[in-house]
This record gives structure tokens, sequence and C-alpha cells, in this order.
């Protein structure tokens, strides 16, 4: 390809035209309040001198989940739009109204991310994802979606994909977190929706809401890395760690509470469990008539409730199966949490074509 041939053009979001190697805020209004304030979501626009793809880089979809939007704030104090190759779209709060209360939701008690594609006429939660949806999403090649667990509840770094589509599943494994979860499309989900039109996407889960945790922070920004390298956004560094080989559950469970209670548990995050291992006790706050939850199969702990206070039917442990010995994906695990660890107290080099 000529160098003429080579080089990007402007590119339009939101009314803005932005020149190649340069950098915008976009602000994008998707709703009214009942105030007549308008709602509106700040997108950062980082677009590359030469052309790529058009990376959507997303957090906090639902209100209270954090650790996504310092992810993004790393990536974009890292990104340089001179050597960048493509356009990053990078949104650290889409659901603004959620962030400002501390909450998952919407004002009317609305999950926003089983509203896409949206409606233009439709409640507060729909017309945002609409515009979300028609204004920014497709406008993507490839989407990035970074998630924590619900509140009093925490996940192993994971990722969730559908793993049918090969182009998403190779960006799985680029990103590189120990375990791959072959997900369904839920329908109304920014991954359904999105997919639908042919934009391949990830769903990033690592760590619990309304807090900053850096070992999935840096997971996170690892993460991102990978899959911008694996899409020929930044080169690729040249000196490289060995990387954890992600391992695909073939199944997941959740394991429930069978009784009312206070909950110890006996076991952590990415820890193997055998079939019939003691995972927690439930007794009551005096002590008596104390009952054992036991492990259904053997696995990984990928998910588990950090409230020790349950009633039955809670669900209380995620376990991931896998076709792998779990001696070998626990060691997997292990190995991959602590490099973030040590990742996470040094700076993360992101070799030539970053800042």
């Amino acid at each position: 390809m000529s160098k003429a041939n080579n080089k990007n053009n402007a590119f339009e979001i939101g009314g803005t035209s932005i020149p190649p190697g340069q950098r915008a805020s976009v602000e994008f209004e998707v709703a009214k309040l009942y105030t007549h304030s308008p709602l509106s979501v700040t997108a950062e626009v980082i677009h590359g001198k030469k052309p790529g793809p058009v990376l959507m880089i997303n957090a906090a979809i639902h209100g209270d989940e954090l650790n996504g939007v310092e992810v993004v704030r790393q990536i974009l104090d890292r990104l340089n739009p001179a050597t960048l190759k493509g356009t990053v779209i990078a949104i650290p709060v889409v659901n603004v109204f959620g962030f400002i209360h501390k909450s998952r939701y919407l004002p009317d008690r609305r999950d926003l991310n089983r509203c896409f594609p949206g409606s233009e006429r439709g409640s507060i939660a729909g017309r945002m994802a609409y515009q979300i949806f028609e204004q920014i999403v497709r406008r993507c090649t490839h989407i990035l979606d970074l998630h924590t667990a619900a509140i009093y509840r925490t996940n192993l770094p994971q990722i969730r994909a559908n793993l049918s589509n090969e182009e998403t599943y190779d960006m799985a494994l680029a990103f590189g977190t120990p375990v791959v979860i072959d997900a369904a499309l839920r329908e109304g989900s920014l991954r359904s929706e999105a997919e639908k039109i042919g934009i391949p996407v990830l769903t990033y889960e690592a760590g619990e809401a309304l807090r900053f945790e850096p070992y999935a922070i840096t997971a996170g920004v690892k993460g991102v890395k990978r899959v911008m390298q694996h899409l020929g956004m930044i080169r690729k560094s040249t000196k490289r760690k060995t990387q954890v080989e992600p391992v695909i559950a073939r199944a997941t469970r959740w394991v429930r509470a069978e009784a009312d209670g206070i909950l110890r548990s006996h076991v952590s995050l990415g820890q193997r469990v055998s079939k019939g291992q003691s995972l927690a006790s439930i007794s009551a706050p005096t002590g008596s008539e104390e009952i054992q939850i036991y492990a259904p199969a053997g696995g990984i702990i990928i998910g588990q409730q950090t409230l020790p206070l349950v009633n039955e039917g809670d669900a209380i442990y995620h376990i991931a199966y896998f076709e792998e010995p779990d001696k070998l994906v626990e060691q997997q695990v292990e190995n991959y949490l602590d490099e973030v660890v040590d990742d996470s107290s040094n700076e993360i080099k992101w070799g030539i074509g970053v800042q």
C-alpha cells in the first residue's frame, strides 16, 4: 500500500469532525430528566493518523461498576494518536445517572444492559440505549465492554463472549484472562445487539462493585492492550512475557444457600474445588443449626458472594467446569494473578506505538 493510501480521513461522530492524529471529547445528549436537565454521555475519541479498526472501550453500563472506569482512564493516559492505527472511542461512564447515585440501575429501576438497541420514544432507559446505539455503537467495528460483579459479589478476571463467532473467539484469546466463558447472548444486552449487526464484543468481568481493585484494573488494562495489538492498532512489544493460555469453560453453575443465616466461606476466588468439598458453613448468629454447603462437582471458583448474610436460595458461589484438569486450570489462574499483582505495583509497559 502506498503512503498516500495509508493516510486516515477525518472521523465524524456526534456532529464533531476529528482530524487524523487528534483527540477530542464529544458529548451525546441521551435523555432528559423531569427537571428538563439534559443527561449526557461523554466519549473521548482518539483518532489515529493511519486507518484501522474503530474500537469502543466502555465501562459502567451498570453505574456502580467502577473498576472499568479506571481501566478506561489508564488506557486513555497511554494512547498516542500520532502512532495509533484506527480509532478508539472510550466511554468511561455509560450510565451517568447510576454512576452519580452509586447504583446499578437507572431512575426507572431498569437495567440499561437489557434495553439495547433501545427506542427513540421509550422509557429513559430505552431512550438512552437508543441514542448510544445509534450514535456510537453503529460507528464501531469492535467493542470491549467492561464490567464487575454486582454489589456484594466478586468475579475472577474472565471474558464472556459468543465463541461461535470466529472474530470474537480470536479477540477473547488475545485478551488473555485465564478463564473464557462461552456465554449465551442475552436479549437486550449491548453484546447481543451489537453482534446482531456484525460487531464482535467481549464482556470483561473482574472484581466487585463500588470499589477499585488493583488486580482487576491491571488485568483489564493488560487485556485491552493485547486486543489492540491483536487488531493491529498498536505495535506488539519486542520483549513479551509468556502469556497465560486461556482455558474455555465448558459450563458454569451457581451454588445456592440451603438455609438462612451467617455464611463463613472455606474457599476463595480462583480456588480449585472437588466434588463433595465443603465450600461454606451457614449457621444462626448464635452458632446453632449449622449446615455445610458442598460442591456439586469439581471445578474452579470464578465468582462468589462477599456478604456473609444470606437467605435460602441466594447464589453464593459461581463454579466453572473445564475439559482440562482442574489442577492445571488452578495453576494457570494462580500464575495469572501473580503476574497482574506484580504489574499493578509497576507501570505497565506498552511498547512501541503508545506513550
